[in-house]
């Protein structure tokens, strides 16, 4: 009984082409590097192997444990790095975002910083204006002696027949001719100049409605009309009008007219004046 080759599409593919596959497919599997040193020595069997030949069949590839173990570990070394790399990122962006927050927390704490300062410098302004303000007032209330560092030689009330109404009806301070005479506390000037037996003098409306003389002045430094403060000087001390020698006559009154005078020292001891 004879038999014949299958023919048509059932036939077994030659050696040849059965060759071709399978160097195909090991090209393919060595192009993903998953086979590397393997291809080489079994494409070298498929052509040595005389064995084969006659018996029309063609060597195969095993890939044994050893080589997928090896794809395995390949694979999960790609998928590692994969995941570091990820990681890498994420931590890069975070580290960027970090950083961001840190330079926008910064320049808000020096805004913010910036803002306290000048908010107490504003406050520390502030204050030293209302000090100042307040040591202007009281320095405007205070009241000071008419002669830096004087005395009273001749006493209120003293009697004597120099005085046409019999008594002294102020204080003389001793002073020099040519000695500063100041305002005792702040005022208006309601006259200036020659007086008649006061000589050169001035007379000064205080805030509290009371008026203060000086008199026998060698010159004036103030006119009418002109407000003085507390040891602003208004002239120079002399000898001029009814006087018996250089000093300052001294008067303090209720009102501006001549008769309306008040004890000088206790008036000033009132205000606080070391006389």
């Amino acid at each position: 009984m004879a038999f014949t080759r299958p023919t048509g599409k059932h036939r077994r593919p030659s050696r040849i082409s059965r060759t071709t596959a399978s160097a195909a497919g090991v090209a393919a599997l060595t192009t993903t590097g998953v086979i590397s040193g393997l291809a080489a020595p079994a494409l070298a069997a498929e052509g040595s192997s005389a064995e084969y030949a006659h018996t029309g069949l063609t060597q195969s590839i095993s890939v044994g444990d050893s080589l997928a173990g090896e794809i395995d570990a390949q694979a999960a070394a790609q998928k590692h790095a994969a995941v570091e790399a990820a990681a890498q990122k994420k931590a890069e962006a975070e580290a960027r975002a970090d950083a961001a927050e840190a330079k926008r927390k910064a320049a808000e704490a020096k805004r913010k910083a910036e803002a306290a300062a000048k908010v107490k410098a504003q406050k520390e302004r502030e204050a030293k204006e209302r000090a100042a303000r307040e040591a202007e007032r009281k320095r405007l209330g205070s009241y000071v002696s008419p002669i830096d560092g004087s005395y009273v030689s001749t006493g209120y009330k003293t009697g004597g027949a120099m005085w046409s109404s019999g008594s002294h009806t102020g204080v003389d301070f001793h002073a020099a001719s040519g000695t500063q005479v100041q305002a005792v506390a702040a005022g208006t000037v309601v006259e200036a100049g020659w007086g008649g037996a006061y000589g050169n003098n001035v007379v000064i409306r205080h805030n509290d409605g009371t008026y203060t003389q000086y008199g026998h002045m060698s010159s004036l430094s103030v006119t009418v009309g002109q407000t003085v403060t507390p040891g602003q000087q208004i002239g120079l001390s002399g000898s001029t009008g009814n006087s018996s020698g250089p000093h300052l006559h001294f008067e303090a009154r209720t009102g501006a007219d001549y008769g309306s005078d008040i004890d000088p020292v206790a008036y000033l001891r009132s205000h606080g004046v070391n006389v």
